[in-house]
């Protein structure tokens, strides 16, 4: 079971004198994590070091910190936070004191942990595409219950008698929409998967 955000969240934290600030958003893309990375770094700062994770892509950079020590952790926290489509940003202002290695890391994680467990987040549902075609007298009633199926419509392509519709399904849900377009179109339609 995966999470992501609801909306950005940010945590604060002082470790021997160096001043950390994590930032973390959802996101939907990798063009979208690096867009709000370019964003939300401070330029005055030590280090802007980050981690995302989209579905089965996932980056991290430590922005000069020793190899290992800043975006991995950072991406360790998000995967054992279970977030996904989620970007974190750590920035470092130096204070003067050194961390070590182990210090470095579990500065970085550790302030990547708490500022996700801070955010409010949702659970992921994976949803698989399918096609079905409607007769103008049968959408409104489906799509009226179609939010009962936690399922959404992608897509409505019109023709002259109804309408095609690309809908993303969530597997748990599969056999009960199958159900109720058999039922509002007479047994005339069925899903499809979509190609």
């Amino acid at each position: 079971m995966a999470f992501t955000l609801l909306g950005p969240c940010e945590y604060r934290e002082e470790i021997r004198k160096s001043r950390f600030v994590a930032l973390a958003a959802p996101v939907a893309s990798a063009a979208e994590a690096q867009a709000f990375i370019d964003s939300h770094r401070d330029l005055a700062a030590s280090h802007n070091c980050w981690a995302w994770k989209v579905g089965n892509q996932y980056r991290f950079n430590d922005d000069g910190e020793p190899g290992g020590t800043a975006g991995r952790p950072i991406l360790a926290a998000i995967e054992g936070q279970g977030c996904d489509q989620v970007v974190v940003l750590v920035i470092r202002w130096y204070g003067g004191i050194q961390l070590g290695t182990g210090g470095l890391a579990r500065a970085y994680g550790g302030s990547a942990a708490k500022c996700l467990q801070a955010g409010e987040r949702r659970e992921l549902v994976l949803r698989q595409s399918f096609t079905c075609h409607l007769q103008f007298a049968e959408l409104p009633l489906f799509k009226a219950r179609l939010s009962e199926f936690d399922s959404l419509i992608e897509s409505e392509n019109y023709d002259a008698t109804g309408a095609r519709l690309q809908l993303a399904v969530a597997p748990a849900e599969h056999a009960a929409l199958e159900r109720l377009l058999g039922d509002i179109s007479r047994g005339r339609e069925r899903l499809s998967a979509a190609e």
